[in-house]
């Protein structure tokens, strides 16, 4: 997309940046490739899980995510009955050793760009925008999932993996770090884009704006075909379910996915010249 030098400087101003989450956000509609490594992941220790349960701490590190699982859940409870102990650190740490080479080995399936991705980046980067990128994927996941989705035409400018910082989401160590990464400063000035409560929290806590994808992420959970099946009514019934999460967790705008993003960030743009901030 080509646009004028004065309608690329003003078009989105004063937003600078956007910082876009990979798996349900920019690639991987539906968010398939964690979830069904967390189901395998327990169902070879004799635990069955339900994708629910797989899915309620996504966008966490996937250590994390692994320890949340157990914490306090049915499965923990599972576990505890099987084993006769709560799940220890060490088996925490365990698990997520065994986590990574399974995820590692799925994602090249799971890096289609979601419809809309593409077409919204390029707008963003002739509007002059930076684009970011942060995961609750580690480094070594993050990196083959970048081949693979570059190979399929999406590549943001930077991009930061939930082990390269301090603390992973929902604090804001990600975001911060990716816009450090992109020369810039305000938060106020950068757009986080996610599909999960998480995503929203961590935005927030950055100082930046948040936007909530609705259906292509793990709130909803389907793929892209799955969507479609869905009939007028019971789409709108999801949407409106997803929708009132992601505000709970600090959304301040929710869209359908990535898509949608440009027309987004107009309405924040306005809000940011009218004086308000994230």
């Amino acid at each position: 997309m080509s646009v004028s030098a004065s309608a690329s400087a003003s078009a989105f101003a004063p937003l600078q940046a956007v910082l876009l989450d990979w798996a349900g956000t920019a690639v991987d509609h539906g968010c398939q490739g964690p979830m069904a490594v967390f189901v395998a992941l327990f169902e070879r220790r004799g635990l069955p899980v339900s994708a629910a349960e797989a899915r309620a701490p996504m966008g966490t590190h996937k250590r994390e995510h692994i320890r949340r699982m157990l914490d306090g859940t049915a499965l923990g409870a599972a576990w505890e009955a099987r084993f006769g102990h709560a799940a220890t650190a060490a088996e925490v740490d365990a698990l997520y050793a065994e986590a990574e080479p399974l995820q590692i080995a799925v994602l090249p399936a799971h890096a289609a760009p979601i419809p809309g991705a593409r077409e919204a980046v390029a707008t963003l980067r002739a509007h002059g925008l930076r684009v970011g990128s942060t995961t609750g994927y580690t480094l070594p996941m993050l990196e083959v999932l970048r081949v693979a989705a570059a190979e399929k035409g999406y590549f943001p400018d930077v991009a930061v993996a939930a082990s390269e910082v301090a603390a992973g989401r929902p604090a804001p160590d990600l975001n911060a770090e990716a816009l450090r990464r992109l020369g810039l400063s305000d938060p106020a000035r950068a757009v986080a884009v996610g599909d999960t409560p998480v995503d929203m929290a961590a935005a927030r806590a950055a100082g930046n704006w948040a936007v909530g994808c609705a259906l292509t992420g793990n709130e909803l959970g389907l793929d892209l075909a799955g969507l479609l099946a869905l009939s007028p009514s019971a789409r709108a019934e999801a949407r409106d379910t997803a929708a009132a999460r992601l505000r709970a967790a600090g959304a301040h705008v929710v869209i359908d996915g990535i898509g949608e993003l440009p027309d987004a960030l107009r309405v924040l743009a306005a809000r940011a010249r009218a004086g308000e901030r994230p």
